[in-house]
């Protein structure tokens, strides 16, 4: 299963509600406000690796008040 963590920038001031909304995004299975350079981490789980794709872009990055993202995706180690 595609896995994936995506590193989140929101305007200042509303980390609590950028994650409020992550965690209502169905593939969403943790997330985070964290100090440092983001703001927010979610990780991110799909059935396949477009939807995993789609989800970030349709369903995270879209969302209210997050101004950037940067996704870091799992690399499964060969069997």
């Amino acid at each position: 299963m595609p896995v994936a963590y995506v590193l989140i920038n929101s305007e200042i001031g509303a980390e609590e509600e950028v994650l409020k909304e992550i965690k209502k995004v169905k593939n969403v299975k943790e997330a985070y406000v964290v100090y440092g350079v983001y703001d927010v981490i979610a990780k991110v789980e799909a059935e396949s690796m477009d939807k995993l794709k789609e989800i970030i872009t349709w369903n995270i990055r879209k969302l209210d008040k997050v101004r950037s993202t940067l996704t870091m995706m799992v690399v499964e180690p060969s069997e």
